[in-house]
């Protein structure tokens, strides 16, 4: 496929359209029978209840439609009905819903083992587990590395998500929401500090110089032949799209190897083409002992999955992994028909063009702010179409959540949905759907840019 996406045909009609009395009646009357039967403690970032969506388009029950810039959170890469999951999920449906891996198997998780032992990084013999979260298969990645090390600790990172589980949570670091009064944490966590260019004390720092800094607090403080893993988003999510400086992930994954830690990558939410490559460890060829999987892969169906070396995972007795609907079989089918997708429209190659339009466009914006004494866009940061926009006080570094939080209001109300995130709450995240159309695309992009600077 070309990078204009021009190959793609689309269901529904790519454009915004809000009509004045969003959100509208219908919207309005869903939030009250909600708020009768749904937790108080299930949040939901946008007012409006989803009737369709494709491409790049989400329609609301009122007939609005919504330039879709977060994919559920990296999770619609190939759009949120691409007809080949959709054809994929009917025919796996006909047939049956469920019979449980463990206790009759099927084709399509062993089809899809054999498709991520090839498609994820190094060219040893690899293992593969299917589960239905990415917090699940975290927490299945930690089990594995702690049986085979025989070791209990496990280093995670300043800035880090890695779910809500009671183990993941621990692995996590922002206390609020994830964390506040659920304690206490599973033991054993350890962190470390992240590399943050943007936030860096010293700037001229060096990837290498920041693994050593947290290789040196390791030894001091666990000592390495006590450590079981080592997990690390590549590229942190929730923490604020940070990237870390070039040399820090090969330098840590090193170090594991020397010292027998297993190096877990987190690709959660990084994988599947998302940052322009099939897994972002590979922008520095980094293999991992293990990878984590989930979001991306299955074109919206829940599915995650963990891969990794052959003697790592076949270390485990039969029956220590597993789980009643790990590897669901509609979700294999849509997994498959996702990967198809990915390779046959160059999903990959799509993310690096998204990534080159909308940079170019923010870091034009980022100059227009600085000349006109607006400096609130700090950093401009990530890879392939998962790009973070830090919005900071003007002149400073300080944390601006009080923009974002604006911004993102008023994009929703032009018909832009946009995602926050970052440890202070003033990062803005988009995350498109690798299929969107370059002319939607600007169009976000525009709406984005008259919010920042109507509420610098």
């Amino acid at each position: 496929m070309s990078t204009t996406a021009s190959e793609i045909t689309f269901r529904l009609e790519q454009k915004r359209r809000v009509q004045a009395d969003f959100p509208g009646p219908k919207s309005i009357a869903l939030t009250e029978r909600r708020k009768a039967v749904v937790a108080a403690g299930v949040a939901s970032a946008v007012p409006v209840y989803v009737a369709d969506a494709d491409g790049g388009i989400i329609h609301d029950v009122d007939g609005n439609s919504f330039i879709d810039l977060g994919s559920g959170i990296a999770v619609t890469s190939v759009g949120a009905s691409d007809p080949a999951v959709v054809g994929a999920v009917k025919e796996a449906v006909e047939h049956f819903t469920h019979t449980c891996f463990m206790v009759t198997p099927y084709e399509s998780y062993v089809a899809l083992a054999e498709q991520l032992n090839r498609l994820t990084p190094g060219d040893h013999e690899k293992r593969t587990v299917l589960f239905n979260s990415g917090a699940e298969a975290v927490e299945n990645a930690v089990k594995v590395a702690r049986l085979a090390t025989g070791r209990d600790a496990v280093v995670a990172f300043d800035h880090a998500y890695h779910g809500r589980t009671n183990l993941t949570m621990a692995l996590t670091a922002k206390a609020m929401p994830y964390k506040t009064n659920f304690g206490p944490f599973a033991p054993e966590v350890y962190r470390m500090p992240m590399s943050y260019p943007y936030r860096e004390e010293n700037p001229s720092i060096t990837g290498a110089e920041a693994a050593k800094r947290a290789i040196t607090m390791i030894e001091k403080q666990i000592g390495g032949d006590q450590v079981a893993a080592i997990i690390i988003e590549p590229i942190q999510g929730e923490g604020g799209f940070i990237v870390p400086a070039e040399g820090f992930l090969p330098a840590l994954a090193a170090w594991a190897k020397a010292n027998g830690v297993v190096f877990i990558a987190d690709e959660v939410q990084s994988g599947f083409c998302r940052t322009g490559e099939w897994f972002a460890v590979d922008h520095e060829g980094v293999v991992p002992d293990i990878l984590t999987m989930a979001k991306g892969i299955a074109g919206g169906m829940p599915l995650s999955a963990i891969t990794g070396r052959a003697d790592l995972l076949d270390a485990v007795h039969p029956g220590g992994l597993g789980g009643t609907y790990g590897g669901n079989p509609v979700a294999c089918a849509a997994a498959l028909a996702a990967i198809g997708s990915m390779e046959e429209y160059n999903l990959a190659g799509r993310a690096r063009h998204i990534e080159q339009l909308a940079t170019g466009r923010l870091q034009e914006l980022q100059a227009e702010l600085a000349g006109a004494g607006k400096s609130v866009i700090g950093d401009i940061r990530g890879r392939g179409a998962m790009l973070a926009v830090e919005l900071v006080q003007a002149g400073s570094k300080e944390p601006n959540a009080e923009l974002t939080k604006a911004v993102a209001a008023a994009c929703l109300k032009e018909g832009v949905i946009i995602l926050t995130c970052g440890t202070y709450g003033n990062v803005i995240r988009l995350l498109p759907p690798l299929v969107i159309t370059d002319e939607l695309l600007n169009d976000g992009l525009d709406v984005l840019a008259a919010a920042i600077k109507a509420n610098a």
